[in-house]
């Protein structure tokens, strides 16, 4: 199942085409992309029931599939080859932070560089369907709506300048947080844990690498984080960093005005247009 936000509108794949679902089924859901998540259970056994072929369809802009999640949590050093690379231990636990909601962005979005300094992160992101709290790591994978492609953006100054680091505003710049194009229900990959995952600026690669490569991987940070934490339906989690930022190269190397795509196996092309803003 691939969910999008298609012009402000909930939708959901079907062939080449997207299924308005508020007019698909007759309103039992909402039409904001947002609210499906509290009701992933009741919506994923609406749609296993078959969508008619002659069912309303949206056409529009693909904006942020999960366009305000009650909590934006991310998570750094989460990938062996990238704490390498930083010249860090290997992490024992999560390095957990948190991202604000005023930096996501969709697809095709136009994003303003606050500086010569932002490096780029692309990201498996999870999109979380049930309530968790105090999940085992065997169910880990239960409390999953789906996944999508995201860039954790960060403004490298701001992200380390003292007396203590700023995770939370470096990397929350506005559009700092693009998500899409979809999301992608687990069922739809053939091996959910390794993915192919990397990003090119301008046509040139700059990361490439596997979701296996994951210190934390997906059930795993579910069930960790659930222990001190409340997760709810539409929350998303950045999960890390694949190695080949700007900040582990030498020289060091940042952003410069093009377009920016992030791609993840099974899940899409997620495309954003990166300007000066200084």
């Amino acid at each position: 199942m691939r969910v999008a936000n298609v012009g402000g509108r909930l939708a959901l794949g079907s062939g080449d085409g997207w299924v308005d679902v508020a007019l698909a089924s007759g309103d039992r859901f909402s039409s904001d992309p947002q609210a499906i998540y509290g009701r992933w259970d009741e919506f994923v056994s609406w749609s296993a029931d078959g969508v008619a072929a002659d069912a309303p369809q949206v056409t529009g802009r693909l904006g942020a599939p999960v366009p305000a999640p009650r909590q934006l949590i991310a998570i750094g050093l989460n990938y062996r080859e990238h704490a390498i690379e930083s010249n860090l231990a290997i992490p024992e636990h999560p390095v957990v932070f948190a991202k604000f909601q005023s930096s996501i962005t969709g697809p095709d979005a136009v994003v303003e560089l606050p500086s010569d300094g932002v490096d780029w992160e692309v990201e498996l992101v999870i999109v979380i369907g049930r309530e968790a709290h105090d999940v085992p790591v065997e169910e880990g994978w239960d409390y999953v709506a789906g996944l999508t492609v995201g860039q954790d953006l960060s403004w490298r100054a701001v992200q380390t300048r003292g007396p203590a680091p700023q995770f939370s505003v470096g990397k929350s710049y506005p559009g700092f947080s693009p998500v899409g194009p979809v999301v992608v229900s687990p069922d739809e990959l053939a091996d959910k844990d390794d993915l192919a995952i990397g990003c090119r600026l301008n046509g040139e690669v700059l990361q490439d690498g596997r979701t296996s490569d994951l210190i934390f991987p997906v059930a795993d940070l579910v069930s960790r984080l659930s222990q001190s934490l409340t997760l709810y339906p539409g929350d998303l989690i950045f999960t890390g960093t694949p190695q080949g930022v700007g900040m582990g190269r030498d020289p060091k190397r940042f952003l410069v005005p093009g377009t920016l795509v992030s791609t993840i196996e099974g899940l899409g092309d997620l495309s954003v247009t990166l300007v000066n803003g200084f």
